[in-house]
């Protein structure tokens, strides 16, 4: 498997001088693997979409994700149309990660969906592959349907969609539906367990997921910066102490990048706690500190 790690783009200490552009062409030149977008409409942070093209136009190697962009109560013609032309102006570079629900209750009213969110997850998602995939598309589901859609440009080769959660459902979807896994706020024997049931999924579905195609969201803490993202992880997990989940220091960051290893996950996406006080001495230790660990 190859090890890949790359950074997820936080908040932001509005006292950084360092615009975005200029943040994603440092990453670029100090050799990062992939930066990572999130979907908050109330964050300071690009939209992913919007900022995965931004960035792209400024960088020619670095790969670009989203992590996670929320796919039900968006149109799915008009996400693959958007897909479709990322991957065919930076060929290789776009890894969508596609996800149920927004991580923030009050974001959720901000996109009705017709239906029940699992059911519009999985139709949504299978008519954004079809249109990336076909030339031609007629599909006919419970919440959407085209007559004879295609999309243009077409990637030059299929697009790999992964998806998020860590609940049974979205687990055995990804099995189904997806290319891959980004998993958060999980213990390395949980994502290890994830991972299992995800193969079980795939095997039942008459698929497979790639080895290489099981990855983890990081949150790394720091003593000497406040930690934003704390109050999350306990809303989300509140059944574990925090410690569990979040690394503090680099030597704690590569021990816990370790273990999800030996868990079986590969692929990794490395945030702050909390907003540093310079990204670019962030991204400085984080070039020296983790990317040495890449395969």
């Amino acid at each position: 498997m190859k090890l890949r790690i790359g950074v997820g783009l936080g908040p932001r200490d509005p006292a950084d001088p360092v615009s975005f552009g200029e943040l994603v062409e440092y990453l670029e030149r100090l050799g990062v693997d992939s930066l990572w977008l999130p979907d908050l409409i109330g964050g300071d942070l690009p939209d992913p979409l919007v900022g995965i093209g931004y960035a792209a136009g400024r960088t020619e190697r670095l790969k670009l994700g989203s992590g996670v962009t929320v796919l039900p109560g968006r149109n799915p013609v008009a996400v693959a149309k958007e897909l479709a032309t990322l991957a065919a102006l930076a060929p290789g570079r776009i890894l969508p990660v596609f996800g149920v629900q927004h991580a923030t209750a009050r974001e959720r009213p901000l996109f009705p969906i017709p239906g029940p969110r699992g059911e519009v997850m999985d139709e949504t998602l299978t008519l954004v592959r079809l249109l990336l995939e076909g030339d031609d598309v007629t599909f006919q589901g419970k919440y959407f349907g085209c007559a004879h859609a295609t999309v243009r440009p077409r990637p030059a080769r299929a697009l790999d969609l992964w998806l998020g959660g860590s609940g049974p459902r979205s687990l055995r979807r990804v099995g189904r539906l997806a290319d891959g896994w980004l998993g958060a706020a999980l213990t390395p024997d949980e994502a290890g367990a994830a991972r299992r049931t995800i193969e079980a999924a795939a095997a039942e579905a008459g698929r497979t997921v790639d080895d290489d195609h099981y990855g983890m969201s990081l949150v790394v803490a720091f003593d000497d910066a406040p930690g934003h993202g704390f109050e999350a992880l306990r809303r989300q997990r509140p059944d574990l102490d925090v410690a569990e989940l979040v690394p503090t220091g680099w030597a704690a960051a590569r021990e816990s990048i370790a273990r999800y290893a030996d868990a079986g996950l590969s692929k990794f996406v490395v945030r702050p706690a909390g907003p540093p006080r310079s990204w670019t001495q962030f991204l400085d230790e984080f070039a020296a500190e983790l990317l040495p660990l890449q395969t």
